[in-house]
């Protein structure tokens, strides 16, 4: 009389498995296959093999976004931030140089004990020499990176790799209004991508560059330019590396961002950074009202911020080559802008590129 009573489910019910697990494990798995099958495609481009197009079905697309990106990356981003032991820093990020091939000897703190965090060395700084800023182009690489694709804007649709594209308006949102950004009033009837050039004789350009886990996280101001507005959509933050975003057509109009818009010299500027898995944290230094990756999350809305008041019509000035803003893994930088149609890019599609070093010019 005196044993205690245990009580006991049936086997059915111990294992039972949940819709929400069944999907996790599914999406993962599939998001893994294909991440999989997209460095089998990165070799093949590698020895000069040139592989079909093969975009995601709905369903495929669907699948993807149903895995918890947003949960993982504010999970990792507080994993990131966690103090490690001192004896423990130097295995764990040597084993992350050797992973991704980190160059080390251009940071400004080479000892490795100094990051407390994986999150301080992520947005490891730079010798002040590591990246001379080139002054003889006007327009420069913002960021280190991998250029996927460049030229110019056309029918309203931006390629993000070759062959597959997304929608220019999708991508930067309706436009914003005259005051804001002091650009001149476009025909009703022109299409969103003839609105956005001011001056007649002008083209829209554009440059998408991909920061690799191994690249340095920092972006900078890739021109002289005044940023007058700042709208941020919140999204999936699925993976944007190479494999994918030949996979996912649209893939940057599905993911968070952050695009600022303004004016340059020759009109219409704007840079966008896109977050992606474990990015979900974007940071733009004079923009302390910004934060990316918040549980709040609207699909399908965006929130706009004017740079422009009353104490401050221009914006802010950027200076080419300045410290602009940071990820905290690596993601996606895409500049379009206008100018004039002699514009010319010194890139080839595919070539690792580094902060300072010249994009195009005139």
């Amino acid at each position: 009389t005196d044993r205690k009573k245990f009580h006991t489910a049936p086997v059915r019910q111990v294992f039972r498995l949940r819709p929400f697990h069944v999907l996790v494990a599914t999406g993962g798995g599939y998001a893994g296959y294909k991440k999989y099958e997209g460095y089998k495609l990165e070799q093949l481009e590698k020895r000069g093999i040139e592989v079909p197009v093969k975009l995601a079905s709905e369903w495929e697309v669907a699948l993807y976004k149903s895995v918890p990106t947003r949960l993982l990356s504010r999970a990792w981003g507080r994993l990131n931030q966690v103090e490690l032991p001192t004896w423990l820093r130097k295995p764990v990020y040597s084993l992350y140089i050797w992973t991704f091939g980190v160059n080390m000897k251009e940071a400004a703190v080479e000892d490795l004990h100094h990051y407390r965090n994986l999150s301080e060395f992520f947005r490891r700084k730079l010798k002040p020499q590591a990246r001379p800023v080139c002054c003889l182009h006007s327009v420069i690489s913002p960021s280190d990176g991998k250029i996927l694709n460049f030229g110019q804007v056309k029918n309203c649709e931006v390629e993000q790799v070759k062959g597959v594209t997304y929608s220019l308006e999708s991508f930067l949102g309706p436009r914003i209004c005259k005051e804001e950004l002091h650009f001149s009033q476009a025909p009703p009837g022109n299409s969103f991508q003839q609105q956005l050039v001011t001056k007649e004789g002008n083209e829209l350009f554009h440059c998408v560059i991909y920061l690799a886990p191994g690249d340095y996280h920092c972006f900078h101001s890739p021109t002289d330019w005044r940023v007058s507005h700042r709208r941020h959509f919140p999204g999936s933050l699925m993976s944007v590396n190479p494999g994918v975003a030949r996979w996912i057509k649209e893939l940057f109009c599905h993911n968070e961002r952050v695009v600022l818009r303004g004016d340059w010299k020759h009109g219409f500027f704007s840079l966008t950074a896109v977050g992606a898995t474990n990015v979900g944290s974007i940071r733009i230094y004079f923009d302390q009202d910004l934060h990316t990756n918040s549980p709040s999350y609207s699909k399908g809305s965006y929130n706009d911020f004017s740079f422009i008041s009353n104490n401050n019509k221009e914006g802010i000035a950027m200076r080419k080559g300045e410290h602009l803003g940071e990820f905290n893994l690596g993601s996606t930088i895409v500049l379009i802008f206008e100018a004039p149609k002699d514009f010319k890019f010194h890139l080839k599609a595919g070539q690792k590129i580094r902060f300072g070093e010249a994009l195009g010019s005139l």
